[in-house]
């Protein structure tokens, strides 16, 4: 009974959360079409799927966004990321200084970093990212509704050896 009513308010604040990450905000015009974006929408089976598949894992990672409201296109700022993914190499620095320089994400006072996270927190294709790719490298780009993504996962710990 009480494993029961755990599991319904677990589905209840996923359903909640997922609702309001999607809810628009009031008295603002959109800046762009999120269909314009070649991504698949985040849903709450993804979500269950990330958090069974990567149960007791964490991840701590930073990021590089672009956001379509800078690009000229979609290919372009796929490109411009290739680009910078090729002079950071791999380097933790270089990334953090290209973040604070470049991302349109609040996290770039940051050097980017999103610290540390669970599976199901983040959206599809950057949870993926974020879980299924190797530590300490530069992944991307990456398509998500927010734009496009470069990561750098830093640390990732729950997994087995």
């Amino acid at each position: 009974m009480i494993a029961t009513t755990k599991i319904c308010l677990l589905i209840a604040m996923i359903c909640i959360a997922q609702t309001m990450a999607f809810a628009p905000t009031p008295n603002k015009t959109p800046t762009f079409v999120r269909s314009q974006i070649e991504t698949q929408r985040y849903n709450i089976i993804d979500v269950f799927g990330s958090m069974i598949s990567n149960f007791g894992k964490k991840a701590t990672a930073s990021h590089i966004l672009i956001t379509p409201k800078t690009w000229v296109s979609q290919e372009d700022a796929k490109a411009q990321l290739e680009q910078l993914k090729i002079e950071i190499d791999n380097d933790p620095i270089k990334f953090a200084e290209s973040a604070a320089q470049i991302s349109e994400c609040p996290s770039k006072a940051k050097g980017g970093d999103l610290g540390e996270f669970g599976p199901g927190m983040m959206v599809k294709n950057f949870d993926k990212v974020c879980f299924d790719e190797e530590v300490g490298v530069v992944h991307g780009p990456v398509s998500t509704q927010f734009g496009e993504h470069l990561i750098l996962i830093t640390q990732r710990t729950g997994e087995e050896e």
